[in-house]
């Protein structure tokens, strides 16, 4: 059977290659791999520390899937019901992996308040595009588009996500880099919306401060 056309991201797209996947389509399973392995390794690098591990908690995620999708239903997107499934697979290796870490090595609360970016540098609740930014940071102005838009931006960006606290860290990853909405990443994490909001906020506080200390280095 030839490789399937990709289809637009969704319940829909992704329902045409689970049900090619159930009818033995090797190609369709490849597509939703290559659709959604990079996110999952990028959410599992929230749980675990080492990238290494991470790719490890993706790929079984992926044998979870083909040993469970003929008992997926449909009741929940593709993507929530994989993503769900790594979000376990990482939860189970990341309890493993902090048993082993000596208590010396435990910091503060993880989620904890620190300093970052003044809270009126975004839109405020209730605004068109609350959370987003209600000013340029500082250096932005001046710097040449084709900086703003290069590999080394991106790559500061991605940077100071992974330097979030982990529920920050996930939250920012979901919201920010893959799409997701605020109801999917409560229903995915078992956050409440206030909870949701306030991770939100404080890890794009967080991004921010650290581009801007970078644009300003330039």
């Amino acid at each position: 059977m030839g490789r399937p056309e990709a289809a637009p991201f969704g319940r829909d797209g992704d329902r045409s290659l689970v049900d090619a996947v159930l009818g033995g389509d090797e190609a369709a399973f490849v597509l939703l791999l290559e659709r959604y392995h990079g996110a999952l390794v990028r959410l599992a690098t929230a749980y675990v520390d080492d990238r290494a591990v991470a790719e490890e908690v993706a790929q079984e995620t992926w044998i979870g899937v083909l040993e469970g999708i003929r008992r997926f239903e449909g009741r929940a997107t593709f993507k929530t019901w994989l993503f769900t499934i790594l979000v376990n697979q990482a939860r189970r290796r990341g309890a493993r992996e902090r048993r082993s870490v000596p208590f010396s090595a435990l910091g503060p609360g993880a989620d904890a308040a620190t300093p970052a970016v003044p809270p009126e540098r975004f839109l405020p609740p209730g605004a068109e595009d609350a959370g987003w930014w209600a000013t340029y940071p500082r250096g932005w102005a001046d710097t040449p588009e084709e900086v703003l838009l290069s590999r080394e931006v991106r790559e500061e960006v991605e940077a100071a996500v992974m330097t979030l606290a982990p529920g920050q860290q996930r939250v920012v990853m979901l919201r920010d880099i893959e799409g997701w909405s605020a109801d999917e990443v409560c229903g995915l994490l078992g956050l409440s919306p206030a909870n949701q909001r306030v991770l939100l906020h404080r890890g794009r506080s967080h991004v921010r401060q650290a581009l801007e200390c970078y644009l300003e280095g330039l």
